[in-house]
Order: C-alpha cells, then sequence, then structure tokens
C-alpha cells in the first residue's frame, strides 16, 4: 500500500479513493496567482466504473495501487459463480457473477482478461477479450438481393447468448468478428 506523491502522477496510475480504485485519465497542475498550487484530475473507476472529478493539494500523499492484468480461461458457470483457470498454473478458482464485465460475450472456453489487485491478489473484475470470432447460433434469412453494402442489418443471437446487429448477408453458421466493447459487429470470418 504504497504512498505516491501528486507529482507522480501520470494517465493510468491507479488510485484507491474511499475505499474505491481509480485510474487516472487526466490530470493537470494548477499553480493559481493566491494561493496553493493543486492538481485536478478526472478519475474513472476499475471497481465500481464511475466517472469522478477530484482536485488534490500539491504534494498530497495518496494510496496508490498496483493493477495487473492476467489472462485466465472460462470453464462454466452454475449457481451465480463463475469458474477460470489459470493457464500457467491450471489452478481453478470462482468468480461471482457481479464482477463480471460484458458476460453475455463470454463462451465456455474463451480466454478472459482478469484484472487483478497485485497487492491483495484479489481478482477485481473478469472482461472478455476486446475482439472475439463467435459463431451466430440464430438469425433470420436476409431478403435476396441484399449485398455487403446494404446499410440495412438485423438481430443475431451469438454462441455466448449475446444478440447484436449484423448485416442481411450474415447467416447461421457463420463466424464473425465482434467488438465487445461496443457489441458491434466486424466482419464475417472466412472459413477454409
Amino acid at each position: 500500500m504504497a504512498k505516491i506523491d501528486t507529482s507522480d502522477f501520470r494517465p493510468g496510475v491507479n488510485l484507491r479513493i474511499d475505499g474505491e480504485i481509480y485510474s487516472i485519465v487526466e490530470f493537470q497542475h494548477v499553480k493559481p496567482g493566491k494561493g496553493g498550487a493543486f492538481v485536478r484530475t478526472k478519475l474513472k473507476g476499475i471497481t465500481n466504473d464511475k466517472n469522478i472529478e477530484k482536485t488534490f493539494r500539491s504534494g498530497e500523499k495518496v494510496e496508490g495501487v498496483r493493477v495487473e492484468r492476467r489472462a485466465a480461461q472460462f470453464l462454466y458457470s452454475d449457481t451465480g459463480l463463475w469458474h477460470f483457470m489459470n493457464q500457467e498454473t491450471y489452478e481453478q478458482f470462482p468468480l461471482e457473477k457481479s464482477k463480471m464485465r460484458k458476460p453475455e460475450f463470454i463462451s465456455e472456453g474463451d480466454t478472459c482478461t482478469l484484472v487483478v489487485d497485485a497487492e491483495l491478489e484479489e481478482v477485481l473484475y473478469a472482461e472478455p477479450a476486446n475482439h472475439i470470432t463467435t459463431r451466430v447460433e440464430k438469425s433470420e434469412p436476409g431478403i435476396r438481393g441484399d449485398t455487403a453494402q446494404g446499410g440495412a442489418s438485423k438481430p443475431a443471437t451469438l454462441a455466448s447468448g449475446a444478440v447484436i446487429q449484423v448485416p442481411l448477408f450474415v447467416n447461421e453458421g457463420d463466424e464473425i468478428k465482434v467488438d465487445t466493447r461496443t457489441g458491434e459487429y466486424i466482419e464475417r470470418v472466412k472459413t477454409n
């Protein structure tokens, strides 16, 4: 639980404020004509997903947090627990559903990113990869004459259960690439 000085603030530095972990998005050192200098920050919550603005006095000490990203394979879920396996040690461990981000894009066998408080060895949350390749399980057929440039879309259910909008030319059984951050279709993947 190292204390860091406001002079060490940089984008990406993690701080513990009121029991929650935040990451610095922006910061600005301000030296007004009167009074002491201060640092104005914009912070994004890692544990609570809130965006806040906070001002610190220049030279103020704040608790810094070392956060690591680790890969783990999703095995299965049951009764509100999601079970993962460390791919290096083969150790298995459960996570509560509340610690899952975008669970609708995670299927059995997928590799996920675990965000871990390195000092406490506590998993803060798990999330899918930014881009996943998945199979379209259910989708209505497109209308004859539809092309890639058509611009129209239809709903499609993915193997993980998520429903996204896809172009009309995508059919059931197709492999597609999806951006999990936005839930948008990227492209159809060619299979050999």
